[in-house]
């Protein structure tokens, strides 16, 4: 399916409400976060709009909740880049689909990762492949976007504070119409 910039806005709003896998917080809750954490550290557009929707895979089509505790991956990674490559381009894309190999990567490059991890993260691990290999983390990190991709990762990591006070998600709305449109 085909969205629209307000259509994946309402799916945020409409879908964003319920729980965020294993966490404290909703799914929009986590989005609003992830995405304050990237204006804070004066990303572009691109990088705040990826951070906003980089879990989008788990609310389009029939949505994907308990999947990952059950052993199955759902792959919202890929899903979620699909629809905004189409509607953002690769600079928005590229970050969310590689969110997770950034996640592997971070694993095994950085001693005490996986330590800080939340549970939720750590039981989606599971299922996506666990950490890299030296190789795969080599060839991971030569990636267009990949770069991106792990900044991406450590606001998702650090978005998930039960509670904490954003901006509306009408607010990132501006954000969205700085970047070019993508027919």
């Amino acid at each position: 399916m085909r969205y629209t910039i307000d259509e994946l806005f309402g799916l945020l709003e409409d879908k964003g409400g319920s729980r965020y896998g294993g966490e404290h917080l909703s799914q929009l809750a986590h989005a609003l976060q992830s995405a304050q954490l990237a204006v804070e550290a004066g990303d572009p557009a691109s990088l705040v709009i990826a951070s906003l929707m980089h879990d989008i895979g788990h609310l389009v089509g029939k949505g994907d909740e308990g999947l990952a505790e059950k052993g199955i991956d759902a792959r919202h990674e890929t899903s979620g880049a699909l629809v905004l490559e189409q509607v953002f381009g690769e600079a928005v894309a590229a970050p969310v689909r590689l969110h997770v190999d950034a996640k592997r990567y971070l694993c095994f490059a950085e001693a005490g990762y996986w330590d800080s991890l939340s549970r939720g993260s750590k039981v989606s691990l599971q299922v996506q492949g666990g950490p890299f290999n030296a190789e795969e983390a080599k060839a991971f990190i030569e990636l267009p976007y990949a770069t991106d991709a792990v900044k991406l990762r450590r606001y998702d990591d650090l978005a998930k504070v039960k509670d904490k006070q954003t901006p509306a998600l009408a607010e990132f709305r501006n954000w969205a119409s700085r970047l070019p449109a993508h027919a």
